[in-house]
């Protein structure tokens, strides 16, 4: 079923959300504690692989639109999608109001293309109906937690999307998206316990330096998703050429080489499979 949004939302009425209590970012509203592992982690990954392109912002609602899109999808495909759509449609109003069927075809590279269109189709109806107008910039007037509940209150956005709507943005806010390749690598770091992505996003940010704004935010997950898709992969990590290797809990016992070891490993890829199933969801 499709999220309702509040109906304060509207073009008469912009300036209010009601009805939702932000998310407390730190829950036990004790300070936050930077560890030390996060810079270090961040230089060692800069130092491998250089820095990552700037990015250039999109608008919220274009980086809403990929971000649905791009879930447990390859980046380059995701992009030649997004692309296709923009020559397609002359405007995110003409996708809006395209039919269903033609809807899918259009974004059917992306993985479960067929689950993603009528939630799309149905996010795009309903901004339109609660604001007057096809837009998310209206959401600048607000604090980054209520923007991400409201988000969050749509079908298919869970606290991956979110994140990447308000950091990735022009929204710019300080938010870190943590997708399945981020997962990966922050918990064979052990950086956090075993959680899903939501609540290690959550667990982050109470030790990621206060000083660290959203572009950093931003440039820490460009390095982290590159690191988990070009040696800390899923299935064949390459260890021996880690530049965290030295720093990784995971790491070191896979380069133990020793049968308990290998035990570990096979029940901590068990693990990864339930969390990343878990992390898809959002």
């Amino acid at each position: 079923m499709a999220a309702v949004l509040p109906r304060e939302i509207c073009k008469d009425n912009p300036d209010r959300i009601e009805g939702m209590q932000p998310a407390a970012l730190f829950p036990d509203d004790s300070q936050p504690k930077p560890d030390p592992r996060l810079p270090e982690m961040h230089r060692l990954l800069l130092a491998h692989y250089g820095a990552p392109p700037p990015r250039e912002p999109w608008d919220p609602l274009t980086q809403f639109i990929y971000s649905l899109l791009s879930s447990r999808t390859r980046t380059e495909e995701a992009h030649r999608v997004m692309r296709g759509l923009r020559g397609q449609y002359a405007s995110w109003e003409e996708l809006r109001d395209a039919p269903l069927g033609e809807m899918e075809r259009a974004i059917g590279a992306v993985t479960f293309a067929e689950v993603k269109a009528p939630r799309l189709k149905a996010a795009l109806q309903q901004i339109t109906a609660r604001y007057g107008s096809l837009t998310l910039d209206f959401l600048a007037k607000y604090r980054t937690e209520k923007i991400r509940e409201w988000l969050q209150g749509f079908e298919g956005v869970g606290p991956q999307i979110s994140a990447a709507v308000v950091n990735f943005s022009t929204l710019r806010r300080r938010a870190l998206c943590v997708d399945a390749n981020h997962l990966r690598v922050t918990q064979r770091l052990a950086l956090t316990p075993r959680a899903d992505a939501g609540t290690t996003e959550l667990r982050l940010m109470r030790i990621i330096p206060a000083q660290w704004d959203a572009a950093m935010l931003d440039e820490h997950h460009s390095l982290v998703k590159l690191h988990a898709q070009t040696l800390c992969t899923f299935a064949e990590p390459r260890c021996g050429e880690c530049p965290l290797r030295e720093m990784c809990p995971h790491g070191k016992r896979v380069l133990g080489s020793t049968h308990q070891s290998a035990l570990f490993e096979a029940v901590e890829q068990v693990a990864d499979i339930l969390i990343d199933l878990d992390a898809a969801g959002g």
